[in-house]
C-alpha cells in the first residue's frame, strides 16, 4: 500500500468516525453532564475505567489511543485460565505462543513477538530475556487486563511498537471478601483456587490469592502443573500517604510439547496428538515479583508516587525441539537436543509527580518522572546444540536426552537503564483536549562471554513521543487523532548478540484516528480506529554488497479495528470485535542460496491480517445463563517469501452457568466445541497445535 493509499485509508476512517458519531453527538448534546456505566456484570470495553494508556490516569474516552479493558470478572466467567486465552479475546490481539518464548508472545497491528508487544505487571515493564517471558500466566490473581494497541514506547520504553498489555493484580479492598473455585475436566485436568482479604483495622488491609492447576495435556506425556500466588498488604499511614507491599510467585511446569511434524508438507491426523519430545524432558519456570508502592497526595492538585520493585526468574529447558519428516526413510528426524537455563534478576525504581493546575486560563494536568533499572542475566546451555535421532512418525519411541556438549554458563549480561518522561493534558475548551508526552531512554548494555571472557556492548539512546487531540462533543462520546513514535530492539535488549548490539534500535511512527462512545444510557459501548505504522531501521542486506548487513530495512502496517459491547434486552448481551490490516515489507532483502532476494510487498511471518472475536450471553432466568464465544484468526505466513502458510482457524467455546444461590455458582464449559484442529504457531516442518475439544465442570463461591 503506497503512501497515498495509506492517507486515503486514514482520511476515510476519520470521515466515517465523524459521520457515525455526529448523530449521536447531536442527540446527546442536551443530555445532562453525567457519565454512565455498564450495568452488565463483567462486561464492557472499559471506556470509563482509568487505564494504562496514560500516566495521567485518564479513561480511554479521554485518551487519544486504542485502549481496551478486560475485567477479571469477565475473564473468570468465560473460563479463561491462561492469560494468553484472555488477552487474545481483545481486538486484533493474537497468540504467537511457543515454549521457547515462555508461552506468552503476542501479535498486534502487524507486529509480533516479545520485542514488539510488551507485557507489563501492574504497570511495570518485564524485561525480555532471550526472547522469553514466563510470568504472569494464570488469571485467578488478575483484577483486570488493559490492552494498549499501537506504539507504547513513550510510556514504557523500547519494545512496544505493536502494543502493550498491562496485567493488574488483585489488591486489598475496603470490605471483607472471599473467593474460591474448584474444577475438573477432560484429560484429568484439575483446578483449585482460593483468595480473600479484609481490613485489619481502619488503616490496614490485606489480600492473598492462590491457584493450582494440573493436567495430563492434549498430547502424549503432556502433563503440566502450575502454582500461582499473589499477596498484598496496604497501609494508609496518614490520610495523605499510602504504602502497598505486594509479592507474586509463579511456579510453572507447562506441557513440554514443541509441535507436530508435518508428513510430506501436510498435517496428518494420525500423529496430531503425539509428543515427539524425549522421555526425560524438563521445562520449569519459577518467577518472583516484589513491589513496594508509595503514594502521597498532600492536596487535591498534587500527587507523588514511587514504586520500588524486584523480579527474579529461573528457567530450565531440557528438550529435543526440532522434528522433520524424512520421505526417503519414512521416519521423523529429531534434532536440537537443547538444554538452556536462564537466571535473570531485575531491580528498579520509578517515581513521578502529577500536578493539576491552570495554564493560561485552561485546566492542565502534568506528570513528570523517571525510572531506573538494573538487569542481570546469565545464560547457560549446551551450545552448539547437537544430537539427532530417528523415530516412527506415528508411534515415536521417546528415548532419552543426548548429551554431546556440556551444559555450562555461557554468557552474562549487565544492563543499566534510566528514563525520563513527561506527559501533559491541556483542556483547550470544555470539549477539546490536547494530550502529549515525551520519553528519553538510555540503556547501557554489556555482554561477557564466560568461556573466553570477551566482552562487547553498546549504549542505546532513544527519544519517543506522542501528541493527540481529543474532541468530546458529549460526556459519552470522543473522537481523536494521534501521532506517535516508538522503538523496538533488534532482538531482546538484555541478550543482544554481537551484530544486534552494534546497531541502534529500530524506530517507528504511527498515525491513528478513532471514535469511542458509550450509548443506550450506559448499556453499550463501541470503538472504531484506523492506523498507519511504519517501522524502519531493520537489519537488511546491502543491495550493492549482499554480504554486508545494514540497518536499512523497513516494514509497515495499516488497518482498521472495531469493537462493540452491548446489553440488547431480554437477557441478551453481546461482545464483538474485528480487526483488518495490511502488513508488508517495504524495504527488505535477504540472501537465499547466495543470491540477494527482495521481500518487498511480502507479509511478515506470524501476522494474521484478519481476526475477529464474538461472545454472546443469554440470561434465560435470574439463575441460568448460557454463553458462547467464537474466535477467528486468519491465515499467517511462516516465511518471509510467503511460500508456506498456516491455515486460518475458528474456535468455538460455550458455557452454561447456574447460580445456585447468592454465593455459589456452577459452570459447565466446553472448549473448542467443533473439534477444530489448528496451528497456533509453526514452521516449514512442524506445527504447534492448539487444544482439541475439552469439557470442564467448576464451582465458584463468593462471600
Amino acid at each position: 500500500m503506497h503512501l497515498s493509499s495509506r492517507a486515503r485509508c486514514l482520511a476515510s476512517a476519520a470521515l466515517l468516525a465523524v459521520w457515525v458519531a455526529a448523530p449521536a453527538a447531536a442527540e446527546e448534546a442536551d443530555a445532562p453532564n453525567t457519565v454512565s456505566t455498564l450495568t452488565v456484570e463483567g462486561k464492557g470495553l472499559g471506556l470509563e475505567t482509568r487505564a494504562s494508556g496514560s500516566r495521567l490516569e485518564l479513561t480511554p474516552l479521554e485518551t487519544p489511543a486504542s485502549i481496551e479493558v478486560i475485567s477479571g470478572e469477565q475473564i473468570r466467567q468465560r473460563g479463561d485460565r491462561l492469560l494468553t486465552d484472555a488477552i487474545t479475546r481483545a481486538t486484533g490481539i493474537t497468540s504467537t505462543a511457543a515454549p521457547g518464548n515462555g508461552g506468552t508472545a503476542l501479535a498486534s497491528r502487524g507486529f509480533s513477538g516479545q520485542g514488539s508487544v510488551m507485557l507489563l505487571r501492574d504497570g511495570i515493564r518485564l524485561y525480555v530475556g532471550a526472547g522469553t517471558i514466563t510470568f504472569p500466566f494464570d488469571t485467578w490473581t488478575v483484577d483486570r487486563i488493559e490492552v494498549l494497541r499501537g506504539p507504547a514506547s513513550v510510556l514504557y520504553g523500547e519494545g512496544a511498537i505493536g502494543g502493550a498489555v498491562n496485567v493488574i493484580s488483585r489488591r486489598p479492598e475496603a470490605m471483607p471478601r472471599f473467593d474460591a473455585q474448584v474444577g475438573a475436566g477432560s484429560r484429568d485436568t484439575w483446578r483449585a483456587a482460593v483468595g480473600g482479604g479484609m481490613p485489619i483495622n481502619d488503616r490496614m488491609a490485606f489480600r492473598v490469592d492462590a491457584a493450582y492447576d494440573r493436567s495430563d495435556g492434549y498430547v502424549d506425556r503432556g502433563r503440566s502443573e502450575s502454582l500461582a500466588i499473589s499477596g498484598a498488604v496496604e497501609l494508609r499511614a496518614t490520610d495523605d500517604l499510602t504504602f502497598t507491599l505486594s509479592h507474586d510467585y509463579g511456579d510453572n511446569k507447562p506441557m513440554a510439547y514443541f509441535g507436530t511434524p508435518l508428513i510430506n508438507g501436510r498435517l496428518d491426523e494420525r500423529n496430531a496428538r503425539r509428543n515427539f519430545n524425549v522421555a526425560d524432558y524438563r521445562m520449569k519456570f519459577t518467577d518472583n515479583w516484589t513491589q513496594l508502592r508509595a503514594e502521597y497526595a498532600p492536596t487535591d492538585t498534587v500527587t507523588v508516587r514511587n514504586v520500588l520493585y524486584r523480579s527474579k526468574t529461573d528457567r530450565n529447558y531440557y528438550n529435543v525441539e526440532a522434528y522433520a519428516f524424512q520421505p526417503a526413510s519414512n521416519m521423523v528426524r529429531r534434532s536440537d537436543y537443547i538444554a538452556i537455563g536462564h537466571d535473570q534478576e531485575q531491580w528498579g525504581d520509578r517515581a513521578d509527580i502529577t500536578l493539576k493546575h491552570e495554564l493560561g486560563g485552561w485546566s492542565n494536568q502534568l506528570v513528570v518522572g523517571g525510572e531506573v533499572n538494573k538487569i542481570d542475566f546469565t545464560h547457560s546451555s549446551n551450545t552448539p546444540f547437537g544430537g539427532t535421532s530417528l523415530v516412527d512418525p506415528f508411534n515415536p519411541v521417546p528415548g532419552l536426552f543426548v548429551v554431546t556438549v556440556p551444559f555450562i554458563n555461557r554468557y552474562n549480561t549487565d544492563t543499566d537503564t534510566y528514563a525520563l518522561f513527561v506527559e501533559d493534558r491541556l483542556e483547550i475548551s470544555d470539549q477539546v483536549a490536547l494530550v502529549g508526552g515525551l520519553r528519553y531512554d538510555n540503556a547501557d548494555f554489556e555482554r561477557r562471554d564466560l568461556i573466553t571472557n570477551a566482552t562487547f556492548g553498546n549504549v542505546f539512546k532513544d527519544l519517543t513521543g506522542r501528541i493527540g487531540l481529543v474532541w468530546t462533543p458529549s460526556d459519552t462520546l470522543s473522537i481523536y487523532g494521534q501521532y506517535g513514535t516508538g522503538t523496538d530492539p533488534l532482538g531482546s535488549l538484555i541478550t543482544s548478540n554481537t551484530q544486534q548490539a552494534s546497531f541502534d534500535n529500530a524506530t517507528a511512527r504511527q498515525f491513528e484516528v478513532g471514535v469511542k462512545q458509550v450509548f443506550w444510557g450506559g448499556r453499550g459501548q463501541w470503538t472504531l480506529a484506523a492506523y498507519d505504522i511504519v517501522k524502519k531501521n531493520l537489519l537488511s542486506r546491502d543491495p550493492l554488497n549482499p554480504t554486508v548487513t545494514q540497518q536499512i530495512g523497513a516494514r509497515s502496517s495499516q488497518g482498521v479495528e472495531a469493537a462493540v459491547t452491548a446489553e440488547l434486552g431480554s437477557g441478551w448481551t453481546v461482545d464483538a470485535n474485528v480487526a483488518l490490516l495490511d502488513a508488508d515489507f517495504d524495504d527488505f532483502d535477504e540472501l537465499v542460496a547466495g543470491a540477494l532476494v527482495s521481500r518487498e510487498g511480502k507479509t511478515p511471518p506470524g501476522v494474521p491480517e484478519k481476526t475477529a472475536n464474538l461472545w454472546v450471553s443469554w440470561d434465560a432466568t435470574s439463575a441460568l445463563r448460557a454463553s458462547a464465544g467464537v474466535r477467528y484468526v486468519g491465515r499467517r505466513y511462516v516465511d518471509n517469501a510467503n511460500t508456506i502458510t498456516l491455515p486460518s482457524y475458528t474456535v468455538v467455546d460455550a458455557d452454561v452457568r447456574w447460580q445456585v444461590n447468592d454465593s455459589l455458582a456452577a459452570h459447565v464449559s466446553v472448549r473448542n466445541l467443533t473439534k477444530e484442529t489448528y496451528a497456533v504457531t509453526g514452521g516449514a516442518a512442524q506445527w504447534l497445535l492448539g487444544a482439541p475439544r475439552s469439557f470442564e465442570v467448576r464451582l465458584t463461591a463468593r462471600y
